[in-house]
This record gives structure tokens, C-alpha cells and sequence, in this order.
């Protein structure tokens, strides 16, 4: 696939954008939400500074949320929450983001995984961001 045909990929650009977010997180903190709120934010209250902009991805064959399998510490599970760690124009590689079991911190509700998948964007219908976070 060319560069220009990966200009045209409004998912791509938003999921790069995302990537450089993730990349150069700091504490900088602005109140806007959504896919393309320019930083990471705010600051955790226990100096952790938000690290992940979770999302969801829609199948653009069905419309149904992307479901993935994971396995953390022995135990498996199904997530449809992903964090963006490569992008390569039109394929994306997510890791599996799993529901933190320490349910005391409603500011971090998920956990990394070490479980990634790779996809043709083209599968994808859409992507919703979720609120940022911090992942280990």
C-alpha cells in the first residue's frame, strides 16, 4: 500500500495520533475528551501520569465490537479494550487491555496484558477512546 493511500485512512491517522500521545506521555492536562484530545491526562493522584488512551474497535463487517482472548497470570479472558502499540499504515497491533482486578482505583480500570493482535484496518469500522488511563 502506498503513503498516500494511508493518508486516506481516517482511522490510521487518529490511531497514530493516538500512538504519539502514548509515546510522549506527560503530565500536561486539558479538559478536552474523545479521540482527539491533544494529551494524555490528568495527573493520578499517587504521581502516576496517564500513559494509555484505551479503545474499542467496531467490525466493519458485522458492526459488533471487536472481542479478543487473553491470558493474564494463568487466568483467561475476553476483552474488547485495546491499547495501540504499532502502527504500520494500514495494520495495527494492539495489546489486549484485561479488567484490573484491584477494583479499589476507579482511575485505573484496566491492566496490560502482554497478549497482542494485529489487524488489517480495513476490518475496522470504527474505534471509540475510552478514558485515558495508565497501564503497566
Amino acid at each position: 500500500m502506498s503513503n498516500r493511500e494511508c493518508d486516506k485512512s481516517s482511522i490510521s491517522k487518529v490511531l497514530s495520533f493516538i500512538l504519539e500521545l502514548q509515546k510522549c506521555a506527560d503530565d500536561t492536562n486539558l479538559d478536552a475528551t474523545g479521540c482527539d484530545n491533544p494529551c494524555l491526562g490528568p495527573n493520578i493522584s499517587n504521581g502516576l501520569i496517564f500513559n494509555t488512551r484505551p479503545i474499542t474497535l467496531y467490525s466493519c463487517c458485522t458492526g459488533e465490537l471487536w472481542t479478543m482472548p487473553f491470558t493474564l497470570n494463568g487466568t483467561t479472558g475476553d476483552s474488547t479494550v485495546f491499547k495501540i502499540s504499532k502502527l504500520d499504515c494500514n495494520c495495527a497491533t494492539f495489546e489486549i487491555l484485561a479488567p484490573n482486578p484491584d477494583t479499589t482505583n476507579s482511575l485505573l480500570p484496566y491492566i496490560g496484558t502482554n497478549n497482542f493482535f494485529t489487524i488489517d484496518l480495513d476490518c475496522v469500522l470504527a474505534i471509540r477512546c475510552l478514558n485515558d488511563t495508565y497501564t503497566n
